[in-house]
């Protein structure tokens, strides 16, 4: 959703732009180029998408400043860099896994490449392994529910502790398979095969899906600090400043909606219980969610479940 996010955000406008997720500098070397009078103050958690994002965007060096740091400390990070509150034309949020990550079988990200069950955005501890392995089967449970909305949770964690008691899962594609054999009534594999019987479809989702993504946001923290990270957003954009958020599931998209309508919204007097104007801090301009179009899903069906809210400063 490239073009939607530059008519968002307006970087013609000039000023100093922030890209929150910059990964691979897509998004920021887009802007750059529309904005010949734009700066960009690029940040992300992940070491190797950095290296990646600074030769790409190497051509316009004297107009970009990166840095590792999680979105979830975005105000420290940037005033750390030296951004003022009320600084910033624009913020930017492009929410998920990136496509290095995704693509790199060493990552563990991908249950279509096998690799270790790794998950980490950044350089924490905690891995996918790690919960795999040594969460209790309710709390396994939990994750798979909440984070991933997976209606066979507690069957799919049953199965992982039943597995782990016979020997270790290490790979992608031992949790895939147990995953698989859960969602298919616990089928074993056919004999010779070495493959996993395969699980029910949700509509075009594999089996395995849910309960990725659901480790995948454990293992990284990633919705505990998303709506502190908007209402920081918003405290370091200029009057006029435009924010943009891409998210890529209900669960994040719940939170950016919510957080942005009650920005919008302002406080509450005590006494009406009606919302006082003057402490609305941005306009949504956004009613509901921008979608990816058809011929954009059609060359990168990573987007088809992406969801681009967006604001302005007041």
């Amino acid at each position: 959703m490239l073009r939607e996010t530059l008519d968002l955000l307006a970087p013609e406008r000039g000023g100093l732009f922030v890209d929150a997720t910059v990964g691979l500098g897509g998004h920021a070397e887009a802007l750059l180029a529309r904005g010949p009078a734009a700066r960009l103050v690029g940040l992300d958690r992940d070491p190797a998408a950095l290296q990646r994002a600074a030769d790409r965007l190497a051509p316009c060096a004297g107009r970009v400043r990166l840095a590792q740091g999680n979105f979830h400390e975005l105000e420290q990070v940037l005033a750390e860099l030296g951004v003022e509150p009320a600084g910033a034309a624009g913020l930017l949020f492009d929410l998920g896994v990136s496509s290095l990550q995704l693509g790199t079988a060493e990552r563990g990200f991908s249950f279509r490449l096998d690799g270790p069950l790794d998950m980490r955005m950044g350089l924490s501890e905690l891995t996918a392994a790690d919960l795999v392995h040594h969460l209790a089967e309710g709390d396994l449970e939990k994750i798979f529910r909440d984070f991933g909305e997976e209606r066979q949770a507690r069957r799919i964690a049953r199965a992982i502790v039943a597995a782990r008691a016979e020997r270790p899962l290490a790979t992608t594609s031992d949790l895939k398979r147990i995953i698989d054999r859960a969602k298919a009534g616990g089928r074993p594999d056919r004999p010779g095969r070495g493959k996993p019987a395969a699980g029910p479809r949700q509509g075009r989702i594999d089996p395995a899906t849910r309960v990725f993504q659901a480790l995948r946001i454990a293992v990284n923290d990633e919705l505990a600090g998303l709506e502190r990270s908007i209402e920081q957003a918003v405290t370091m954009m200029a009057a006029g400043g435009r924010l943009v958020v891409i998210s890529y599931h209900s669960l994040e998209d719940r939170i950016v909606k919510n957080t942005l309508r009650d920005l919008a919204r302002g406080e509450t007097d005590p006494v009406t219980g009606t919302p006082r104007a003057e402490t609305r801090l941005i306009e949504v301009l956004t009613r509901k969610p921008l979608r990816p179009t058809a011929e954009e899903v059609a060359w990168n069906p990573r987007a088809r479940s992406a969801r681009l809210r967006a604001a302005r400063r007041l």
